[in-house]
């Protein structure tokens, strides 16, 4: 059990500082080829920090813990919203902007009810992931053009400044850091699941999820505590777009992925309800406050609590 622990916890830690570093070095080469800061947004920064949860979903899909690769999305979106978003409000109250609220929360509706009507053939196919794939592509075309229209010039990295070497030893440190990350959590996710007697999809669903879930859940905290509220909202609805399209898309595409039954039972309409709740607490007055977020987070508690109650044998799904 302590060798799972070491293995789960070290898995953490690489996937969060790598990603950091592979993210920083990618950007910083982007900058050096003076590619726009607009393309760097969108497709560098957007991937970069999806990469733990992509590699540990496509890893675990490989060796047939399937449950670990669903529940890792599954339970990312349910937490961003529930947790992540809820902890967000309760530091600071979130605001929307009326149009760009509509618009997002649009598209993350219908990806996730084409995700969710995937789902219930019982498996993921090739031609899911394709389509779910070029449904992020658009999306990105989407965003471009969306962007364009409002162009802002920044840095994404000080790196950039570093010399050539010094960029590429970083990039690849942060690649070397998640693909290590990545299998380390897997097989101390997998080792913990059978002490316990845990299915793999609670464990995807609950440890995984909050786990990889970090990164959002410190960005929404910190842009709450600073009032950028805005951020706060934008970036928990566009992980859980990215999720979907790009985690699962690229993981169907590699291999066929069964759906557990705890996932067409529970987990998948939990994700539903949580995306479902943005609306009547968003379309009132586009605004999140303290006690809205507090419900939110307790929400995440009875996930939580009705997961407790599936590994207990309590509540047979």
């Amino acid at each position: 059990m302590f060798t799972a622990l070491v293995a789960l916890l070290s898995g953490f830690i690489l996937l969060i500082g790598g990603a950091e570093f592979l993210v920083r070095g990618a950007v910083a080469l982007a900058e050096k080829l003076h590619i726009p800061s607009l393309i760097i947004g969108l497709t560098i920064v957007a991937l970069g920090t999806s990469l733990p949860e992509l590699l540990v979903s496509v890893k675990a899909a490989l060796q047939n813990n399937a449950g670990i690769s669903v529940g890792n999305v599954i339970g990312s979106n349910i937490a961003n919203i529930f947790l992540v978003l809820g902890l967000s409000a309760v530091i600071y109250p979130i605001s929307g902007e009326k149009k760009a609220f509509y618009r997002d929360f649009t598209i993350l509706s219908i990806i996730t009810l084409i995700f969710i009507a995937f789902c219930l053939q019982k498996t993921l196919y090739f031609y899911n992931g394709i389509i779910l794939l070029t449904m992020l592509i658009a999306f990105m075309y989407f965003n471009y053009l969306q962007a364009k229209k409002n162009p802002q010039q920044e840095e994404f990295s000080a790196l950039s400044k570093k010399s050539w070497l010094y960029v590429i030893l970083i990039t690849f440190a942060g690649l070397f850091a998640i693909t290590y990350g990545a299998e380390f959590l897997v097989k101390g996710a997998v080792s913990l699941a059978k002490i316990f007697g845990i299915s793999e999809a609670v464990i995807g669903a609950t440890v995984i999820a909050v786990g990889t879930s970090m990164p959002e859940l410190a960005t929404s905290c910190v842009a709450a505590y600073r009032r950028q509220n805005d951020i706060a909202l934008g970036n928990v609805i566009g992980s859980n777009i990215w999720n979907i399209l790009c985690i699962m898309g690229v993981t169907s595409a590699i291999t066929d992925v069964p759906i557990a039954t705890q996932f067409l039972r529970f987990d998948l309409w939990m994700m539903l309800l949580a995306t479902a709740s943005l609306f009547p607490i968003m379309a009132y007055n586009y605004y999140i406050s303290r006690k809205e977020g507090s419900v939110l987070v307790a929400f995440y508690v009875l996930y939580i609590y009705g997961q407790y109650l599936i590994v207990s044998g309590l509540w047979n799904i």
